[in-house]
Parts: structure tokens; C-alpha cells; sequence
């Protein structure tokens, strides 16, 4: 309560210490004053600098314990970042061992056959196989054969394969 009194107070000056609104023409009378006019006012000034000397601690500590809840929330959205950041690390070296795994799973000697068939012929044995052994033999064949086979295989089985040899298998969405 304080607090917003001596803020109020500091912020707007126009007002006296009674709350009231000093009148406008008051620095003019001041040009003006009489020596015993000018008596009055010092103790006025005396009182508003002991009161902004009283006052000024409490406000310090005020500000002190805004910051501090400042910087704590903000610390606490850098400790949430930096958790959603390494469970998506954490996703994303998941997903490369998979990929690793699949990829050893066709052996090079499979994916030499494969890439010595017929497209239509190695489309139809490739699109009766699991989605990770086909994904993985597509994956291992130069672009141009992994094309023909696709392209000869039904547009849904094709989107599948696709799908899991860029690594959003099973409906997962990279971030």
C-alpha cells in the first residue's frame, strides 16, 4: 500500500501531500512570494524529501523482488525450452537408430538383386514386404531404380514406403 502511495506520489507531483491537485498558477505565484510565503513552503519541501528518503528503500525492494519474479519465470521458460529441446534430441537420435537398424537389415547383396530386377517385377515383391525391410531396400538403391520401383507400385503402398524413408513413419510429425 505504501508502495503505491510514494509510487503515486513520485510519479505525479501535481498532487499534495492531502491529495488534492495543486493549483496551476502556483509557479507563477512563486515569482511573487513574500519572504514569509517562501518560510511556509520549505517545511512542505523539507517533509516531501524526508518522505521520498523514507520512502525510497521500501520502493528499492520492491523493484528487487519485481525483477526477482521476473527473472525466475523467465528462468523457469529457459528450463522448459531446454527440456522440450532434448526430448526432441532425444526423438530425433531414436529416429536415426531405427533408420540405422532398417538400413543394415538389407543386406547389400538383397539390395544388389533388387537392383538388377525388372521394376514391375521388384515393385511387386517389395510392395508384399513389411514397411521397414522395404523402406530399407529402397533406401540402400541409387535414386533412379528406388523411382522405377515406386513408380510401378499402387499410389498408396508408394505414399507408405515414401512416408517412412523420410522418417514420419507411423503418423509421427517432425518439429
Amino acid at each position: 500500500m505504501a508502495f503505491g502511495v510514494a509510487a503515486v506520489l513520485l510519479a505525479y507531483p501535481a498532487f499534495a501531500q492531502d491529495g488534492r491537485a495543486l493549483d496551476k498558477e502556483k509557479p507563477k505565484a512563486a515569482a511573487n512570494k513574500t519572504p514569509e510565503k517562501a518560510a511556509v513552503d520549505k517545511p512542505l519541501d523539507v517533509e516531501a524529501s524526508r518522505f521520498c528518503a523514507n520512502a525510497a528503500p521500501s520502493i528499492a525492494e520492491a523493484r528487487i523482488a519485481w525483477e526477482t519474479r521476473q527473472l525466475n519465470e523467465l528462468d523457469a521458460q529457459v528450463k522448459q525450452r531446454l527440456a522440450d529441446l532434448e526430448k526432441a534430441e532425444a526423438s530425433v537420435k531414436e529416429w536415426v537408430s531405427k533408420r540405422d537398424t532398417s538400413l543394415k537389415a538389407a543386406s547389400d547383396e538383397l539390395v544388389a538383386i533388387y537392383a538388377k530386377m525388372q521394376p514391375e517385377t521388384a515393385a511387386t515383391q517389395i510392395a508384399a514386404m513389411d514397411d521397414q525391410m522395404a523402406a530399407a531396400i529402397l533406401g540402400k538403391l541409387k535414386p533412379a531404380a528406388a523411382g522405377a520401383i515406386l513408380n510401378e507400385m499402387e499410389a498408396e503402398r508408394a505414399s507408405k514406403l515414401a512416408v517412412v524413408l523420410s522418417g514420419t513413419a507411423s503418423g509421427e510429425k517432425k518439429s
